[in-house]
């Protein structure tokens, strides 16, 4: 990549970042704010801390989908995926942005690209059956709920909601060699060192070929949503709401649904806490804990977001200086 090219970039990620905490800022950072004061510092920096385990879970289940020899470290992948969450949640550019740079990092740490595009596919899909399956649970578990009379004015909007996203993956899954085809030429506009879409390709069989790390990626990448749900359910003990542990997991499930409905928004803003505000009610939670859930997720997801994107950027400056 050239010297202007990375300048943009660098350009583009402040910019985007000073948007993104603009945006969050007017939809309530005082509230986020008072909220991580609420849970004291030690309680906010557990969730932190627990979120950086989910990070790891991520990071293993795309090393797990990217094997090869040398083997790079799960560290790597882990960093990768967090530099792709940090965007995906925060930035303007939203999920395409995220992609680009998790998959840059990783490049530029000398992972081969070939291996980095065809694991990438692998790891998302993985992911999108793992949360398939989350899903699924989430409905099975309050199927009791959905069928209340409470429930009557959400049901269409949640049953909906759950079979666009089912479809979504299933057209997914079907359309894997078109879907990297358009990923790998929208690559090699910006990468000029991007691998022919024949090599991507051969390794994408190669990794497939693999079935014990292709179901190793499923089950880091389950873990990973079932530990995002028992963070939610930590959130909640902290601020004192007493819960089942199944209910703050189905009701994640639902969330996360909803949530990934909206991926062309930056973080799902306002699309997450409608979805709370709405659905927690079912589970006997109060709409103003629901809330306070969401806007915990929101600090958490700010500190760990800005400070990955910042040392992001220092690496890239380096990298930059010694380029030029």
């Amino acid at each position: 990549m050239n010297f202007w090219s990375r300048v943009g970039i660098l350009a583009a990620t402040v910019l985007g970042l000073a948007i993104a905490i603009w945006t969050i800022g007017d939809v309530g950072l005082s509230d986020i704010a008072a909220t991580a004061r609420h849970m004291g510092l030690g309680g906010f920096l557990a969730i932190c801390a627990w979120s950086l385990v989910t990070s790891w879970l991520l990071g293993g289940a795309w090393h797990a989908a990217a094997p090869g020899e040398p083997e790079p470290p799960v560290l790597l992948f882990a960093w990768a995926r967090l530099v792709r969450d940090a965007v995906s949640n925060l930035l303007p550019f939203s999920e395409l942005g995220g992609i680009y740079l998790g998959v840059r990092t990783l490049t530029r740490a000398g992972v081969a690209p070939p291996r980095v595009y065809a694991s990438f596919v692998v790891d998302l899909t993985t992911e999108m059956a793992s949360q398939l399956v989350y899903t699924l649970f989430s409905l099975l578990a309050m199927a009791p709920l959905l069928m209340g009379a409470s429930a009557a004015g959400l049901r269409p909007a949640i049953i909906g909601g759950t079979a666009v996203m089912v479809g979504c993956i299933f057209l997914f899954m079907r359309m894997q060699k078109v879907v990297l085809a358009l990923a790998v030429r929208i690559a090699a506009k910006f990468l000029p060192e991007t691998t022919v879409l024949g090599e991507v390709q051969a390794e994408l069989t190669r990794i497939y070929a693999q079935r014990g790390r292709v179901i190793a990626a499923f089950l880091f990448n389950l873990a990973a949503w079932t530990a995002s749900g028992v963070s939610a359910w930590f959130v909640l003990e902290l601020m004192g709401s007493d819960i089942a542990l199944w209910k703050v997991l189905s009701l994640e499930g639902v969330i996360f649904a909803l949530r990934s409905m909206a991926f062309v928004i930056p973080g799902a803003i306002g699309v997450q806490e409608a979805a709370y505000v709405l659905v927690a009610p079912l589970f006997g939670l109060a709409p103003e804990a629901a809330l306070a859930l969401s806007l915990a997720k929101r600090a958490r997801d700010l500190v760990i977001g800005a400070l990955a994107l910042l040392v992001w950027q220092i690496n890239e400056s380096r990298g930059l200086m010694a380029g030029r």
